[in-house]
């Protein structure tokens, strides 16, 4: 009687398990009949699953760091191995983070090896600067308008935002969520082709203007530095050749500008600045 007692409710708890497994595979081939993952798949592939309409600061640190990872594995980001540059930006970088929107969240500043001027941001706070960009600024505050513009699109999740989107139209979300290893290489791209949306250049612009105000430096150098770049003429930079126009976001950072404080705040000395970058 025991015997058949055991049997009975080992049958029950198989049953149980085979109907769970098949009813998740029924709403998730349902949401995603393209290329949508089954959560039967997912299991057996162990891979951490992100739910981009809800991730966590925790879950958002995690996948900046394999997306980091990867940008540096593949060279794709190619750091600049020099001390005494890193920790110059890491030290203006740090400042800001303490005085953006988002402070909480661990913070990486590196700088690229690369001529271009450039720079650019993922999720989970990490910010690339390239040396050509470095050398392209006249001073610090017009160097930390880049950085702050940068945070400003950690602070306002934009690279989330941009996965989600990049998924669904690539057909790998599913009801599951996305793997780590999609996740990634979406990362990876977005990180590298900023197809930053008008709304979100503007919003990144508004956020760093507020928190460079905010750390102590000039305003003007975010405006200088874009009207420098603005005059390059078919030569843009790749993290300005976004809508909207430079023109364009000139003019709204003048409008939020006092004109009797443009220049108050510190980051203005263009000597101290080549001094602080002369071994690039």
């Amino acid at each position: 009687m025991i015997k058949q007692f055991s049997f009975l409710s080992h049958k029950r708890w198989l049953y149980g398990v085979l109907s769970l497994l098949f009813s998740l595979s029924i709403i998730v081939g349902n949401a995603q009949p393209t290329r949508a993952i089954s959560w039967i798949e997912l299991l057996i592939r162990g891979a951490q699953i992100y739910q981009l309409s809800s991730i966590s600061d925790s879950q958002e640190v995690q996948l900046g760091k394999e997306i980091n990872q990867e940008l540096i594995k593949s060279r794709k980001a190619k750091i600049y191995r020099n001390g005494e540059i890193t920790r110059y930006v890491n030290q203006i970088g740090q400042r800001l983070a303490r005085t953006s929107n988002r402070p909480k969240i661990p913070y990486t500043f590196q700088v690229v090896d690369d001529k271009s001027v450039n720079a650019f941001a993922t999720m989970g706070g990490y910010v690339y600067i390239n040396t050509g960009l470095m050398k392209k600024a006249e001073n610090e505050a017009e160097l930390a308008s880049v950085i702050g513009h940068e945070i400003g699109h950690i602070v306002g999740r934009h690279a989330i935002k941009q996965m989600r989107e990049t998924a669904i139209a690539q057909g790998v979300l599913s009801a599951a969520g996305l793997d780590s290893s999609q996740a990634v290489q979406i990362g990876v791209e977005l990180a590298l082709n900023r197809p930053n949306s008008r709304g979100d250049e503007l919003e990144a612009d508004r956020f760093g203007l507020e928190n460079i105000k905010k750390s102590g430096y000039a305003p003007s150098g975010m405006v200088s530095f874009m009207k420098k770049l603005l005059q390059q003429g078919n030569s843009t930079p790749a993290f300005l050749s976004t809508h909207p126009a430079t023109s364009e976001r000139i003019k709204l950072l003048e409008k939020n500008i006092d004109s009797r404080t443009a220049n108050v705040g510190k980051g203005l000395d263009n000597r101290a600045y080549k001094n602080k970058i002369r071994s690039l």
